[in-house]
Order: C-alpha cells, then structure tokens, then sequence
C-alpha cells in the first residue's frame, strides 16, 4: 500500500498537480469516480449487472482504479491509513448490525 500511494504523490508531483489536490478536490473527484462506476450498470438487469462482457468488465476495472487512487491521494492528506480506518468501521458495523438482529434484513441500523 505504501508503495501504491508514494507512486500516486510521485505521479501527482512530476506533473505539478499537487496544488490541485486539496482535500476539497480530491473529494468531488472521488465522487465523480464512483459515479461512474454507477453509470457502467446503469440500466442493467440484475443478471447482467452480474455477468458483464468483457468491455464493461474493463471499464469497471479502471474505475475502481480511479476511485482506489482518489480514496488514497484523499487519506493521505490527513495521514490516514485506509486498511486500518476499514478495520475499524468494521468493528463500528459489527455493533450496528448483530447478526442475529440482521440476518436476511437489509434495512439501516436505525430501522432496527
């Protein structure tokens, strides 16, 4: 990871792109990233949504890509660690949603 994210800064920096990277920026780009992650199943069935041609597939991956690099350029700002931030909201969920309160229910924690 530590690797992934210093060849992000160094790719940021050789291009001057830093100051352009502001946590406000690095946000909306994150955004716009996962949407379009959306619009790659935009209208979809849930079958196809599941089995996606070799195109889509390709693009999906490159998007995930992009949200990967936003999310990361976006933690390193503030020095946190992705791995350890999803461990912990990981032990945050495990308190919301019980399995044997949740189990086969998808409503949110304060539904319950």
């Amino acid at each position: 990871m530590k690797h992934l994210i210093d060849n992000i800064r160094k790719f940021a920096k050789l291009r001057d792109w830093e100051k352009f990277h502001t946590p406000k920026n690095l946000a909306m780009a994150l955004s716009v990233e996962a949407s379009e992650i959306v619009e790659i199943f935009q209208w979809l069935t849930e079958q196809e949504s599941r089995n996606l041609d070799r195109d889509k597939l390709e693009a999906l991956t490159e998007e995930i890509g992009d949200v990967q690099i936003y999310l990361l350029s976006l933690a390193d700002k503030f020095g946190i660690d992705p791995i350890e931030a999803a461990k912990k909201k990981m032990v945050i969920n495990n308190r919301k949603y019980p399995v044997e309160k949740v189990f086969g229910d998808s409503k949110k924690y304060t539904e319950y």
